[in-house]
């Protein structure tokens, strides 16, 4: 699974506008459909509170956020399973992300040409979610038919097929009704059987809400029925004015950024939201290093044990690693110094099979 994110939608829905204020870097915009053809790729700053507030308590010559990385893609149109639209060259493009933002038109404008001259969330999610189950139709059929020609076989390599081929039906049968192979939620001994069909339905979604200024400060019917559907699934749903946004991104200071959230009677801008709601979805956590040098944010799988966030720095740090010095950012928020964390007994040593968590501090110990 990839460590980024993927923008998709209808075309017109406002994908490209979003992803220029998010990466703050202007991507092809217009008013007609496949205006973005090769996807635009931008890696953005994980806004994080936390690192702040470290920055204030442990002064350092360089602050280093976390990143994440987002894909623009086209917009899809139906028909684009079958190639409509440059489908196939959109479709092989979302297979490389790990998760999927699904943009969706909620606000009025006749200014704004929509792809099927009227504005129906539902349906253009309908429209998205069908040509997806498609794709991973042939896909999955296409390994049907060869998994179910395998008679000459091992007794193990037969038992093996005796397990795939139900589920492989399984996903058939489902994508044959439109739904996403998601929705079956199947176990981790079934996903790891699928793995390499990467299919595009069992990626997580989120659905985000383009909508207009007055439906930032109170939600219209349009963000109702998309909240409403993504309930239904399961996933979650960031409600985004892609025009705010646009406005926020020109700002030079936090100061002025900040000034203009307040104005518009927003707490923090809608891309912050979707950018955390993104890593998290794909089960990324931060630890923090500190020091007058540095201070960091460092991006690792929930679940990494100690020698294996020590890797995301440096290999060796992973195959030398003795013990970690650790303690929780929120110690420090209290304590407000280090070394009143020590006094405090907060500062622990750790050993290989420490679950790192989330918003740790960590100093690694490791002898290459």
């Amino acid at each position: 699974m990839g460590l980024n994110c993927g923008i998709v939608g209808l075309p017109n829905v406002g994908k490209s506008t979003i992803f220029s204020a998010l990466t703050a870097a202007p991507a092809e915009v217009a008013n007609y459909p496949f205006c973005t053809i090769d996807p635009n790729v931008g890696i953005v700053s994980v806004p994080d509170p936390r690192l702040d507030k470290i920055v204030e308590l442990i002064p350092p010559a360089k602050v280093v956020p976390a990143t994440f990385e987002f894909v623009d893609i086209a917009g899809l149109v139906a028909g684009a399973s079958k190639g409509e639209g440059l489908g196939n060259r959109f479709l092989a493009s979302i297979r490389e992300v790990g998760v999927i933002a699904h943009v969706v038109r909620c606000f009025d404008d006749g200014d704004i040409i929509h792809v099927n001259n009227r504005i129906d969330p539902a349906g253009d999610i309908e429209t998205i979610n069908i040509e997806l189950a498609l794709a991973d139709l042939d896909t999955v059929t296409n390994r049907w038919a060869k998994q179910a020609k395998l008679t000459r076989l091992s007794k193990e390599a037969q038992k093996e097929n005796e397990k795939v081929l139900p589920l492989l039906t399984k996903l058939k049968e489902c994508l044959e009704d439109g739904k996403p192979a998601r929705s079956l939620k199947l176990e981790e001994e079934e996903l790891a059987m699928v793995y390499d069909l990467h299919l595009i339905t069992l990626k997580p979604v989120i659905y985000v809400c383009n909508v207009d200024e007055e439906g930032i400060v109170q939600e219209n019917d349009y963000v109702k029925t998309v909240r409403a559907i993504a309930e239904a699934e399961g996933s979650e749903i960031v409600v985004i004015c892609g025009k705010i946004e646009s406005e926020i991104a020109v700002l030079e200071t936090a100061e002025e950024k900040s000034e203009f959230l307040e104005a518009v009677g927003l707490k923090e801008s809608g891309l912050n939201q979707l950018i955390r709601s993104a890593y998290h979805t794909l089960g990324m956590r931060t630890y923090f290093t500190a020091g007058s040098d540095e201070d960091r944010a460092w991006t690792f799988h929930a679940g990494y044990k100690a020698p294996q966030a020590a890797g995301v720095i440096h290999t060796d740090f992973e195959k030398g690693f003795i013990k970690a010095e650790v303690y929780n950012c929120e110690d420090l928020f209290f304590y407000k110094t280090e070394q009143k964390v020590k006094e405090a007994g907060k500062l622990r040593m750790e050993g290989k099979e420490y679950v790192v968590q989330d918003g740790d501090i960590m100093h690694f110990r490791f002898n290459v």
